[in-house]
């Protein structure tokens, strides 16, 4: 059956900043993995810095009209209320550049990594750090705004807080709940504060907020499956989405697999390498490089259901797999087309959803994990820098160009 898409749906790439930038020196995560509390330090990354208009290129080859990409909070204000108009310039020929070829971009301003003077003198438990937040944001948005085309203030907030604030696994390495739960609160602020202060400056935007939104099911609960998944949605979406629900634009949604959870009771304990959490484990996939289950049905389910909560537009800001190097990825083939089939079934069933963006454009740093995991379209050659366009890349380019498949 052939599976055409809306007239106007964008087709995207996505990446993060300190994970394909390189040499992030004022981020907390700088000094994360310095501590050797990380598989990998970052390093200089993909180069992206320099390198951007070689991936901008190969981003339009792809045909792509849409570009997710995130700036550095601690390039722009790399001491606490001093702002570089360096970096600022730099972040503005990058903008253009996309500009030039006709590529949308959807920017992020906190992609889990801040400043290592806010993690020092504030953090996110600190209820200064929404005000400190907006102020950097008014400032992005002053200097840059008119180039950019669709707002995210955070990246799935919450995966970053939970584990820096219960698992103690991401900076600041908290195992404090009290910590959390005021985290949570000065997020929202901080979201709330700059959603008004984007629409005063550039009244037009578009400004949004992502969660990951996984679906997870549950064996030999019999009649509690359904609470399963609606109390691990309750942690990843409402406990913050509840609290900024008339202060979003659009839902972006980044989905990647099933959480199939079994209950163990003698396991209480945080361990996100092993998927351990409080007596509940998450099956692993053996054959999956970070351990992931694949589950195309799950990105349906969860469009279905964030429109039916939300009742918003919807931007998929992430979707895709890991493999090992190589570039003959056929599962990642498989992968972008099996899940697309679903994301066509949600749409033709009234979902609004308006774009999709495949994580990621090129191999990067995939947090603690390291360089091991290969997300990209197109490999890197760490050694050399070199880009090289997997089978799958080419793939996605005639999608892209028949807007379907």
């Amino acid at each position: 059956m052939n599976k055409k898409f809306p007239d106007g749906f964008l087709w995207g790439a996505a990446t993060s900043a300190y994970q394909v930038e390189g040499g992030n020196s004022n981020s907390d995560w700088w000094e994360w993995e310095k501590a050797g509390k990380a598989d990998n330090e970052s390093g200089r990354a993909c180069d992206y810095w320099n390198r951007y208009k070689e991936d901008h290129y190969l981003l339009q080859k792809l045909g792509t009209n849409l570009f997710r990409l995130s700036i550095e909070w601690a390039r722009i204000e790399p001491q606490e209320g001093v702002f570089s108009e360096e970096a600022i310039l730099h972040y503005r020929k990058i903008f253009k550049d996309l500009k030039k070829r006709n590529i949308k971009t959807q920017v992020t301003f906190w992609w889990w990594t801040s400043p290592i003077w806010f993690s020092e003198k504030y953090g996110w438990h600190k209820k200064e750090s929404a005000e400190i937040f907006a102020r950097y944001v008014e400032k992005v948005t002053k200097e840059l705004g008119d180039l950019i085309d669709i707002f995210t203030t955070f990246n799935e907030p919450m995966v970053p807080l939970g584990q820096g604030y219960l698992g103690g696994v991401f900076p600041p390495g908290h195992k404090n709940p009290l910590k959390f739960f005021r985290a949570i609160k000065n997020v929202a602020e901080a979201h709330k504060a700059s959603y008004k202060i984007i629409h005063r400056i550039k009244p037009e935007a578009e400004v949004g907020i992502t969660y990951l939104y996984n679906w997870y099911e549950s064996e030999g609960f019999g009649i509690l499956l359904n609470l399963v998944n609606r109390i691990a949605q309750w942690f990843r979406i409402d406990l913050l989405g509840n609290k900024i629900k008339n202060f979003q634009d659009y839902i972006g949604v980044n989905y990647y697999r099933l959480g199939k959870i079994k209950f163990e009771m003698r396991n209480f304990k945080i361990n996100p390498r092993e998927q351990k959490y409080f007596c509940f484990t998450i099956e692993e996939d053996k054959d999956n490089v970070m351990k992931w289950i694949t589950y195309p049905k799950g990105i349906y389910l969860v469009l279905k259901e964030a429109s039916e909560k939300f009742k918003l537009p919807i931007y998929i800001t992430e979707n895709g797999g890991p493999t090992r190097e190589g570039l003959d990825d056929i599962e990642r083939i498989a992968f972008i087309k099996n899940h697309l089939a679903f994301v066509h079934k949600a749409i033709n069933e009234g979902v609004d959803v308006r774009g999709y963006n495949f994580w990621s454009l090129v191999d990067n740093l995939e947090w603690l994990y390291g360089y091991e995991p290969c997300f990209g379209l197109i490999e890197i050659d760490y050694k050399t820098l070199e880009r090289k366009p997997r089978k799958s890349y080419f793939e996605y380019q005639k999608i892209i160009k028949n807007n379907g498949f």
